[in-house]
C-alpha cells in the first residue's frame, strides 16, 4: 500500500513538541501564570498535535479529537499499547467536552500535573521511532 502523507504534518510535530516543552518548562520553573488547568491543556494540545503529526504522516486523520478517538486512530497503524491507551484515557477523565448536557472539568492537582507531563513525554517517546 502506498501511503500519501497529508501535508504540514511536520508543523503539527513542531507545534506538539513546543506545547509539551512549554508545559514542562513552566512547571519546572513554577511559573505563576501557568495554572494546573493551563498545564493540563498545554500538555493535551501537545499530545494531540503529536498524534495528528503521526497520523498525517501515515495519510490518516482521527474521527474526533478526544484522547480515545486519537488512540483508536493511532492503533490502526501501531500495535495497541495498553499502557499508552490507559494513560490517554486518564487524560480524558479530566474533561468531558463532547457532551453539552454533562460537561465535566476536573482541576488537576500538583501530583496529577506531574503524571500528566510524564504522559506527554511517554507518548513522545512512544511515537518518536515512527515519526523521525
Amino acid at each position: 500500500m502506498n501511503v500519501v502523507q497529508i501535508s504540514d504534518w511536520k508543523i503539527y510535530l513542531r507545534d506538539g513538541e513546543q506545547f509539551l516543552q512549554t508545559a514542562k518548562s513552566a512547571h519546572l520553573k513554577k511559573k505563576k501564570g501557568f495554572s494546573p488547568e493551563a498545564l493540563y491543556n498545554l500538555t493535551c494540545m501537545g499530545i494531540e498535535k503529536l498524534i495528528m503529526a503521526f497520523l498525517m504522516k501515515n495519510g490518516d486523520l482521527a474521527e474526533n479529537h478526544t484522547m480515545e478517538d486519537l488512540l483508536r486512530a493511532m492503533d490502526k497503524h501501531l500495535s495497541p499499547d495498553n499502557d499508552i491507551g490507559d494513560k490517554l484515557r486518564y487524560l480524558d477523565s479530566f474533561q468531558e467536552i463532547c457532551e453539552l448536557d454533562s460537561y465535566i472539568a476536573k482541576k488537576p492537582t500538583c501530583d496529577e500535573i506531574k503524571k500528566i507531563l510524564q504522559i506527554g513525554d511517554d507518548l513522545h517517546y512512544h511515537l518518536a521511532p515512527h515519526i523521525y
